[in-house]
């Protein structure tokens, strides 16, 4: 067990500030939610508690960072990795080997750890979050939310004294979010260990927090009981959050009979089976998809659903059968736009502004109003001149979807688009999304939020461990009861 506490912590990227005198002090064994909206310096925290500013990433750092009353900066790397362990929002970044059970075992290896003790640490970190049965899958044929467990398994082998977790549910299914919040109450409530957990997702998270912390421009405005803190609904929408969660039914309860289709579709995959490893990701899909079309792909975690995505953009050929664009084989760029999970993946441009107006100038196109609609859209605006990589993820993430956004593509494949963001953000950008599909356009969405499923989709289409197993229009606002029935099942 370890106390954590900041004193007058700043941070700042030039001339802007991220973090602004921050004081904190969290008791041994205690669990805090800390949220705020996209950008208002959650992760910088959480950088500056894993000492990477300004060590490894560039920033200007003022006040200190107290663990167990030690200043960090006093503390070795050995000693703090045995102390703090540390998931980033984008577990990509912090993943270095082949195999699932390699990367679980590669922390408490480094630690000194005999043969038997590291086996027992890896059993149950792969079994806390769900992923025993794929320990000897490698990591590149693991979907984003599997990978994002595996991130969180990989540092609870370590066995950390103090917890950060930034925005762990991200990418994950109902059963991959259970898990988690499971494991963490486990780890605080019976083994002691001091957690601070980043998140969006107020009231999934509240259930292992007793204490809630939210900051906004790098200031911290409120800190107190979570219950109280949460009902303060004024100030959750000033900051553009909200506390109510949606239920995450079984989505195949919610699907309606099949609409009659167009006989000629926009996309056609006929007996399509693609992807790495045994058994295949997608396993002889049968999928149209008619013009003007806004399906909701949904299934759990390691569906094959990123994988039938990127069959679609011309990302990735079919190990067998037939997909078709327009009646030809859709190849990249060929009117489709891609709004990725991971945003930096397609992030090219120095700027913000010369980001958006990529697509366009490449496309031949002078106008632009559309350049400026896409960054007022999804409130980015005011960062038009902000360097890239100077951005928040989930301020990264709508980046993408402006950018995509400017150029009006006629297909539009968004792969959890709302990574990172806030509530009030991720509704911006959506009604963006809504009015292209409204001027025609047809949308292909991933998510795992049945209320912006609801919200959108005139279509739903479940995939179950690579097969499509529902297809239909929804039955979300006739059937509330069954959605919270299916919820707490």
């Amino acid at each position: 067990m370890t106390s954590l506490t900041l004193e007058r912590l700043s941070v700042r990227y030039g001339a802007r500030w991220a973090l602004r005198n921050v004081d904190l002090h969290l008791d041994s064994g205690e669990c805090v939610l800390l949220g705020g909206a996209s950008g208002s310096g959650k992760s910088t925290l959480v950088r500056c508690l894993g000492r990477l500013i300004p060590q490894c990433l560039p920033g200007s750092v003022s006040g200190g960072v107290l663990l167990g009353g030690r200043s960090v900066e006093g503390l070795s790397v050995a000693e703090l990795s045995r102390s703090i362990g540390v998931v980033f929002q984008n577990p990509r970044t912090q993943l270095f080997n082949v195999r699932v059970e390699d990367e679980a075992a590669f922390g408490p290896r480094n630690l000194g750890l005999d043969d038997g003790e590291v086996e027992r640490r890896v059993a149950w970190a792969l079994d806390a979050v769900g992923l025993t049965r794929l320990r000897a899958r490698t990591t590149r044929t693991l979907s984003g939310g599997e990978l994002q467990r595996l991130a969180i398994a990989a540092v609870l082998a370590m066995g950390p004294r103090l917890l950060v977790l930034d925005e762990p549910l991200a990418n994950l299914d109902a059963d991959g979010t259970r898990s988690v919040i499971g494991a963490v109450r486990r780890l605080n409530e019976e083994e002691g260990v001091t957690c601070v957990v980043v998140e969006h997702r107020l009231a999934t998270a509240a259930a292992v927090a007793g204490r809630t912390v939210l900051l906004d421009h790098g200031e911290v405005v409120a800190d107190g009981p979570t219950g109280e803190v949460l009902a303060d609904r004024p100030l959750l929408a000033r900051l553009g959050l909200k506390a109510t969660d949606d239920a995450q039914p079984r989505w195949q309860k919610l699907v309606g009979p099949r609409a009659a289709r167009d006989a000629e579709p926009l996309l056609a995959m006929r007996d399509v089976t693609a992807g790495e490893g045994s058994p295949p990701a997608l396993t002889a899909v049968d999928l149209s998809i008619s013009r003007g079309d806004f399906v909701a792909l949904v299934g759990h975690n390691g569906a094959g659903k990123s994988t039938l995505a990127r069959l679609l953009a011309g990302l990735l050929k079919p190990r067998r059968g037939v997909l078709l664009h327009g009646g030809r084989r859709p190849r990249p760029g060929s009117g489709v736009g891609v709004v990725f999970q991971d945003p930096t993946v397609q992030l090219l441009c120095d700027t913000v502004e010369q980001e958006v107006a990529l697509g366009p100038r490449n496309l031949g196109r002078r106008d632009r109003r559309p350049i400026a609609a896409a960054l007022a859209a999804t409130d980015l605006t005011q960062y038009r001149d902000r360097a890239v990589y100077g951005l928040s993820l989930g301020e990264q993430q709508r980046l993408t979807i402006a950018a995509v956004l400017s150029m009006a593509p006629d297909f539009l494949i968004l792969d959890e688009p709302t990574v990172g963001q806030d509530w009030a953000h991720m509704e911006r950008s959506m009604d963006a999304v809504r009015r292209l599909h409204e001027a025609g356009s047809t949308i292909l969405l991933i998510t795992h939020d049945l209320a912006l499923v609801e919200r959108s989709a005139s279509r739903i289409v479940v995939l179950d461990r690579g097969r499509i197993v529902a297809d239909g229009a929804p039955r979300l606002r006739r059937r509330r009861r069954e959605v919270a029935a299916c919820a707490s099942a």
